[in-house]
């Protein structure tokens, strides 16, 4: 079998799990024996259950209910047909990928800047093959993650940003990941790997859409490797379609001095994963870390982040909020380590959830394990409806009640959207939000 194994109902996940990579060499010699190391990997792991420790909360049964095939073939698309996707901050920084297949048609990649690349990780393997080599499959640990290493055994293509050394570039580069609507559920697995190298600055959009409500299964790793005294902010939306599934892994490593400010947004997919691990290995390294949960029907959203603290004087801070309506499920886990050398530490997490009716459900659990004596360190969770008391205050200015409850989810949620450092999607996802908490109310 190859890399476009064929997922059957019910087993079709195992037999992914044992699928190996095609035969035909597709980069160099050290990526080929990455995927089957890959392989080997996903054989062993086997798909999590809800005696995992790690899943105890999430039930991956609908996803073994489908017969997932690799993409072979997608519609023709047009310019408006993702037009409505596009970011004006962007426009000569867009790198658009249509079922998992580099679309230069959509892409603008023509006036980049001396000293920012953006490409295909196709065409970094000759180059770019070192520095990818150093740092691919470096920052996400797959041999203890069955579906990270599943997207390290199948990835064929995925998009390489390398920020040259002290370069500061304004300009948000937007990874745009199109899945069109198939007749038969499909797997997609997109890869991203960044890298800043010391004193560079950039803004990454990882955008996940859907034109058409479709099954299909959404594998996606990025892997971000911030140098001395470097800066990402990474803005990660999740759109896909209310019948998607959507599983994804970020990996970041922050050197001395790092920052890494993080911005996720999740909407669609009828079931989500996010794992997100934030390592700081150098001294003063700094990481803020912002999400956003708004679900309803039958959705499941699950969150999951470690941030590591190894060196001393590092800080962090975690805010992840979800609104939750309908019979949907959220989870959030959040663990921050302060290992015994990262004295003067500062963290603090916060995990806030709102329930817009009886049979929606969070669970959530933030956790701290500090080895150091000389840290500051707090964390927090609460669940919880809206305040009557409020919806009265306003309902005595004047709104009737749907409107009262509609504002206040709105500002719940706006707390977290109004962080984002790009206007045009802080509009947009207003407008979305807005629109989204209507329809549920």
């Amino acid at each position: 079998m190859n890399a476009n194994t064929v997922l059957a109902r019910g087993s079709g996940l195992g037999n992914l799990l044992r699928a190996t990579p095609d035969s035909t060499p597709q980069g160099p010699g050290w990526l080929n024996r990455l995927r089957s190391e890959a392989a080997s990997c996903a054989a062993q792991l086997g798909l999590p259950t809800k005696r995992d420790e790690e899943w105890r909360y999430t039930d991956l049964a609908p996803l073994l209910n489908y017969s997932f095939e690799s993409v072979t073939s997608s519609p023709l698309l047009a310019l408006a047909d993702i037009e409505r996707f596009i970011i004006p901050e962007a426009a000569t920084s867009r790198l658009v990928f249509v079922d998992g297949v580099f679309a230069p048609a959509f892409s603008s990649l023509d006036n980049l800047p001396a000293g920012l690349r953006v490409t295909r990780l196709a065409e970094a393997w000759s180059s770019h093959e070192m520095i990818v080599h150093a740092h691919l499959a470096r920052h996400v640990n797959f041999q203890h993650d069955v579906f990270a290493a599943l997207n390290t055994r199948s990835f064929s293509d995925g998009a390489l940003i390398l920020i040259g050394k002290d370069q500061r570039y304004p300009v948000p580069v937007h990874l745009l990941f199109v899945t069109t609507a198939h007749d038969s559920p499909v797997v997609i697995s997109p890869r991203c790997l960044v890298i800043a190298e010391p004193g560079s600055e950039c803004t990454l959009i990882e955008d996940s859409v859907s034109l058409g409500d479709s099954v299909y299964f959404n594998n996606m790793v990025t892997e971000i490797a911030v140098a001395e005294n470097a800066e990402v902010t990474h803005i990660k939306l999740q759109r896909e379609a209310s019948s998607a599934f959507h599983i994804a892994h970020s990996g970041v490593t922050l050197a001395r001095n790092g920052r890494y400010h993080s911005n996720t947004v999740t909407l669609g997919a009828r079931l989500s994963r996010f794992n997100l691990r934030v390592t700081q290995t150098g001294e003063g390294a700094e990481c803020t870390v912002e999400g956003l949960a708004l679900i309803a029907g039958q959705q499941l959203a699950d969150t999951h982040s470690t941030i590591v603290h190894t060196q001393p004087r590092g800080t962090s801070r975690q805010l992840h909020k979800c609104i939750v309506d309908g019979a949907a499920h959220a989870v959030f886990n959040g663990k921050v380590v302060v290992q015994q050398n990262a004295q003067l530490t500062d963290a603090a997490q916060s995990s806030r959830n709102l329930l817009l009716s009886a049979r929606a459900r969070v669970d959530t659990k933030p956790q701290l394990e500090i080895f150091a004596d000389d840290v500051k360190c707090a964390h927090g969770a609460t669940v919880g409806q809206l305040d009557p008391e409020e919806v009265f205050y306003l309902k005595s200015r004047g709104l009737d009640e749907l409107a009262a409850r509609n504002l206040l989810t709105y500002a719940f949620a706006a707390e977290v959207i109004a962080k984002i450092a790009v206007p045009s999607v802080v509009e947009r996802l207003r407008y979305v939000v807005l629109e989204q908490i209507q329809h549920t109310s």
